[in-house]
């Protein structure tokens, strides 16, 4: 079993990789995958643990699990209590290092040492209760052997605070010249740029996943259905399968149906990318959240809820989002030994100060700078939230990545296979030729009636009455049959014929038909065969581009295809394919990506249906989608609308996305690299805490824009 839970409390890389560790290590639990972003985590686990038991679980980990359903983030900190308490600290800051330019305020605060201690203690005991969350979470994981950011802020700020409050009593109990020992200011500080941080860093986080929650918003709240021929206005969880809908000009489709009544074009840019309206009539499919324009329609639900297309794709791209990539790991690696080298780094630090300084105060502000300074968001922030913004940009442009490992994987690809039918051509093909009479048209088309294949649907096209058809059975890579009025027929390829030692007389014509890049199908007996039909099929107008984008980038392009050799020679010779393997059923074209896959990193494109074993085979596999199979398709990444633009785009997003983390990651290491050893008081530019915790915000701030910048260049 499978589920995703919403989680509060993570904070930085350490949380969710601690948490990982800890789900990972329970009985019962066989794989979990933590998303700091995303705030979840992606659990696989048996059937004789229950959600109460993985709920228990996370906050034994020290977080808390929201459950399964979908709800709304913890409310980020209001912006009005940040910006009371920042006019608080100016306050506090005014008190505590005003008389550093005034010297009136000097004498003052001499004067009244006991009323300056009392007021400073009593702002930062409020300021400490602001961030009391920080300090609780910070210990719980500590507690539990996990320490996280919370914990580096929360002991710097308990020891700063500890430090102060020790020289607040010796004050008040006569010692008045300790009154320059007093540091409260810089927890009061910290706690707010730490409070100010994670305020910027949900905003901007928020920015990163709309793409993907947009998309849960899309369908409408209500939909209309006929009721005994009366039009009633009902929510969408009262539609039932088999329901008549009605959807009105300007409306968006409640449910994914078939239309029954009428014509119109319909906007499904969510879906596919493209914008331009697509024609609908009688039997036309529509999809639920889509904009109908200009027509009236009826139409029959048929899939309604988590059964519809829009809540496949938004569980595919959540799904994708808790994944994680090689890159990804790499980072949560360095984060798990992170945080006890900074608590080590700060112990040095403090012992050292002490034996070169003999000045406790200065060894606990550089302890504390130490623990501040080294916070470990920039660094878990680095990959999962850009490959968030990947992910989202690709669902926006109609492409479905399955696991956000795609992404990185893009970028090994050196070789490039498409197999023909529905990927270079349309797919659409008409009869331009043949040798048949109606009756044996009737025959072929009441079998290929019963089939999927491309090459079906187009035989059918214009079909009126045909025969009822027993004992239907397809061969993959050749043909189907099956019995009509008791006699059984053949469909299929020259390959079926010699299978079956069936002399073709039309060989001479197939070889003509071929030449001219048409597909050929037989119709055929148990001895004879009966006719032969021609298809003419358009290749796609952006697949010459396409393929001379990806030869200009060093990829390897290669068709691999069940047609004959002359058509597919035909056809890759007009879009400029060197490379052909023909004459291919399912099990051929695996064991040839196989081959492919032992020396190369190969992609390949197809249409999901007899394609699927190479598809799973290929080290990205990506099909086409119909729009309404989209839970089952057997690749890694679904293009929604049959645009081969969508491939180019996949390599070039792959190619930024990574160049953004490795941008990230380095950042966020040269940032540590630069501001620890300056919190180290060891050398001459010291940090003090507070200017340590604004250093620390900034850093995240830096690798949360820069990641949204493949928002703005995609």
């Amino acid at each position: 079993m499978k589920t995703i839970l919403n989680i509060e409390g993570m904070t930085c890389s350490a949380c969710s990789n601690g948490l990982e560790k800890y789900l990972n290590k329970q009985n019962g639990i066989k794989e979990a995958t933590v998303n700091l972003v995303m705030a979840t985590a992606s659990i696989e686990y048996d059937d004789n643990i229950s959600i109460e038991d993985l709920n228990r679980f996370v906050a034994e980990a020290g977080f808390k699990s929201l459950g399964e359903k979908s709800k709304n983030d913890k409310k980020a900190n209001s912006l009005k209590v940040i910006i009371a308490f920042g006019i608080l600290a100016i306050i506090l800051m005014f008190i505590s290092m005003g008389d550093m330019v005034n010297s009136n305020l000097r004498e003052i605060k001499m004067q009244n040492p006991i009323a300056y201690t009392i007021t400073v203690l009593t702002i930062t005991t409020i300021f400490l209760i602001w961030g009391f969350d920080i300090i609780k979470n910070g210990i719980k994981n500590i507690i539990h052997k996990m320490p996280n950011m919370d914990s580096l802020v929360g002991i710097g700020v308990i020891i700063n605070y500890a430090y102060s409050l020790y020289n607040s009593v010796l004050i008040l109990s006569g010692q008045t010249k300790l009154i320059h020992s007093l540091y409260f200011e810089a927890s009061a500080m910290i706690i707010l740029f730490v409070k100010l941080g994670r305020y910027i860093d949900k905003k901007n986080k928020i920015k990163a996943v709309d793409s993907i929650k947009n998309l849960v918003t899309l369908t409408p709240k209500n939909g209309v259905i006929l009721r005994n021929n009366i039009e009633t206005i009902v929510t969408i969880n009262e539609i039932q399968k088999g329901d008549i809908v009605i959807c009105k000009p300007g409306e968006k489709i409640a449910v994914d149906g078939t239309i029954l009544e009428g014509k119109t074009h319909t906007d499904e840019s969510f879906l596919t990318g493209e914008s331009k309206p697509v024609s609908k009539t009688i039997g036309s499919s529509v999809m639920a959240g889509s904009i109908n324009y200009d027509g009236y329609i009826k139409y029959e639900a048929e899939k309604i809820g988590k059964d519809s297309s829009i809540s496949h794709i938004v569980d595919l791209v959540v799904e994708a989002t808790n994944t994680k990539a090689p890159i990804s790991r790499l980072a949560d690696r360095i984060s798990g030994y992170f945080v006890p080298a900074i608590f080590l780094i700060a112990i040095i630090s403090f012992a050292l100060n002490m034996i070169i300084t003999k000045e406790i105060s200065q060894a606990i502000l550089a302890m504390v700078s130490v623990l501040v300074v080294a916070c470990p968001c920039a660094l878990g922030l680095a990959t999962p939230l850009a490959m968030v913004v990947a992910i989202g940009n690709c669902s926006k442009n109609g492409i479905l990545v399955k696991s956000s490992e795609i992404l990185e994987t893009v970028n090994r690809i050196d070789t490039v296979v498409f197999d023909k039918t529905g990927t270079i051509t349309s797919g659409e093909l008409s009869i331009v030729d043949g040798k048949y009479t109606e009756e044996e048209l009737k025959l072929l088309q009441s079998l290929e009636s019963k089939s999927n294949h491309p090459l079906a649907k187009s035989i059918c096209k214009n079909k009126s009455e045909i025969y009822e058809v027993e004992n239907f059975e397809e061969i993959p890579g050749m043909g189907i049959y099956g019995k009509i009025n008791d006699q059984t027929y053949f469909a299929g390829n020259n390959k079926f014929l010699k299978e079956l030692n069936i002399n073709n007389k039309f060989e001479k014509l197939e070889k003509e038909y071929a030449g001219n890049g048409y597909s050929i199908v037989y119709l055929f007996n148990n001895t004879d065969v009966l006719s032969i039909l021609a298809l003419s099929d358009k290749v796609k107008p952006e697949i010459i581009d396409v393929i001379k984008e990806l030869k200009d980038s060093n990829k390897k392009v290669i068709m691999l295809t069940g047609d004959n050799s002359l058509t597919a020679a035909k056809i890759a010779s007009d879009v400029g394919i060197e490379e052909i393997y023909s004459n291919t059923n399912p099990e051929e074209k695996l064991k040839k990506i196989e081959e492919l896959n032992k020396n190369k990193n190969c992609l390949m494109v197809g249409d999901g249906i007899n394609d699927s074993p190479a598809l799973r085979k290929a080290t990205i596999g990506v099909s086409v989608a119909n729009g309404t199979d989209i839970s089952a398709d057997s690749a890694n990444v679904i293009l929604l609308k049959d645009d081969m633009n969508k491939i180019c785009y996949l390599f070039k997003i792959g190619k930024y996305t990574i160049k953004i983390i490795k941008q990230n990651l380095f950042w966020a290491l040269f940032y540590n690299a630069c501001m620890i050893p300056l919190a180290t008081g060891l050398l001459p530019i010291h940090l003090n805490p507070m200017i340590a915790s604004l250093a620390m915000t900034l850093s995240s701030l830096t690798v949360v824009l820069n990641s949204l910048r493949l928002r703005k260049n995609f």
